[in-house]
């Protein structure tokens, strides 16, 4: 006989749950951890799934009585019956109706939908730009997803609101994850993040432009300079293109402090906005190139992303970092073109930047199993490939990653795949880094605008950094 305890919002729900479940699998043989009271484990302290005390505690002391008899609204019978909805919150990967991310979920769903009866799923996809302010605000109004793909999940962790990843994944699926990107999912050796989508980045320029200027690829800045100073001469509108406006500028600039030997932490996490490296770096942006008039017509603060790679697609552009999709974009376009690892400050010094999404599962409708078995079939090797090759976006399975490696053809992936071990991602398990972000992606370009101080901007950051890690600081 299962022991229901009563979670917050079980009356609404209709349905309490038990405390133990059976082991189950998912399907492939795989054991799925069954969800439990907290207990020490060897990564950390499970957090409670719902209240054990106070108000709480006195509706489950009077299940627990009605379970006793038999009897109750809370059998297992009942729960066992009931149909199961989950939402998914998502952002959009494709850039037409065509390749909209909606037929990718559609497809996946109704894959687990037909071996699963009883659990059906509502997926919501909103523009990149903006579903991690609708997941904010959906989570703020009490109504969170029971799934969602964000770019940051500290924030949701250390509030208590999700599953740690062990809750919801059978160890077969939690395994296959590649270990540099469920490390960065981790706080404090627990695991909330789930990588769910990653890309790096390395500098493609303009095969036919660099032909007819007599330039080979760069391999240091000053190969950069040097090229971008021969493409100018040639007329080319943007000899490199570097896009600092708020759509990402933190990741073009991550991109430059990288190869020029830090980052905006060190090794042991602690923010090094205003190291001298960053600031060198910084301000051999601002002379070398923009100073120069080498990165175009449109200043950096008020070039984006978006706009750059269109740039580079209409032949417009000499060089640019990108990432895997801008392959696909200046395919299209019948603009011949190359890609290299990013240009350091020396030669070899170069470091690449890595960027996931997360997929993160809340506590607030507390459907676990559901979510767990969906899970477990989204990150099914065949759903991590169909992800792949609808969006150009890199695995983040062992299994997927080495079908890709394996497979013919995509070479221009494999390259980008070949760099994520070793890149370097964004310190997403710091609640302070949405912040930050957003400041880098509005005010960096500052620095290296005309009358702009890099050491004055990077300092700043700096400031901003320690007040969001000790805000007790700010009060000094």
């Amino acid at each position: 006989m299962y022991i229901f305890p009563v979670r917050p919002g079980a009356a609404r729900a209709g349905r309490a749950r038990p405390v133990r479940r059976a082991r189950r699998t998912d399907g492939r043989g795989g054991a799925r951890r069954a969800a439990t009271p907290p207990r020490g484990t060897g990564r950390g302290t499970r957090r409670p799934a719902w209240p054990d005390s106070g108000a709480d505690g006195h509706r489950v002391a009077a299940v627990l009585a009605l379970a006793a008899t038999g009897c109750g609204p809370g059998s297992a019978e009942g729960a066992a019956d009931e149909e199961v909805t989950l939402r998914l919150v998502a952002p959009e990967y494709g850039d037409s109706a065509a390749t909209s991310s909606k037929g990718y979920w559609k497809r996946v769903v109704a894959s687990f939908e037909k071996g699963h009866p009883g659990t059906s799923v509502d997926v919501e996809v909103h523009p990149w730009r903006t579903v991690d302010t609708v997941l904010a605000r959906q989570v703020a109004a009490g109504d969170a997803p029971d799934l969602a793909v964000s770019g940051t999940y500290a924030g949701y962790a250390a509030a208590g609101k999700l599953y740690r990843a062990d809750d919801l994944l059978s160890i077969g699926t939690q395994a296959d994850f590649l270990p540099s990107l469920a490390r960065a999912g981790e706080i404090q050796r627990v695991q909330y993040g789930m990588p769910f989508a990653a890309s790096t980045r390395l500098l493609f320029y303009n095969r036919d432009l660099f032909e007819e200027a007599g330039l080979t690829p760069p391999k240091t800045w000053e190969g950069v300079r040097t090229a971008a100073e021969a493409l100018k001469k040639r007329d080319v509108p943007y000899p490199y293109a570097l896009p600092l406006g708020p759509e990402e500028a933190q990741a073009e600039t991550l991109n430059w402090l990288l190869s020029g030997g830090s980052g905006y932490t060190d090794e042991l996490g602690s923010y090094t906005f205003d190291s001298p490296e960053n600031v060198e770096t910084v301000s051999w942006l601002k002379k070398e190139l923009v100073g120069k008039g080498l990165t175009g017509p449109t200043a950096p603060g008020e070039l984006n992303r978006s706009e750059a790679y269109a740039a580079f697609a209409k032949g417009r552009v000499g060089m640019v970092n990108g990432h895997p999709s801008l392959t696909r974009a200046a395919a299209r376009s019948g603009v011949r073109h190359g890609v290299v690892p990013v240009p350091g400050r020396t030669e070899g010094a170069g470091a690449t930047l890595g960027v996931t999404d997360w997929m993160i599962g809340f506590r607030q409708a507390g459907h676990p199993e559901e979510a767990g078995a969906f899970l477990d079939h989204v990150y099914r090797e065949k759903n991590v490939l169909a992800l792949t090759h609808a969006h150009d976006l890199l695995p983040v399975t062992h299994t997927a990653s080495d079908t890709l490696t394996a497979a013919p053809g995509g070479t221009a992936l494999r390259r980008f795949l070949a760099e994520l071990p070793d890149a370097r991602l964004y310190p997403s398990e710091k609640t302070s880094w949405p912040g930050l972000s957003t400041r880098v992606r509005n005010g960096l370009a500052d620095a290296v605008a005309p009358g702009g101080s890099p050491k004055a901007v990077l300092a700043r950051l700096q400031r901003h950094a320690a007040v969001s890690e000790n805000p007790q600081a700010g009060n000094g």
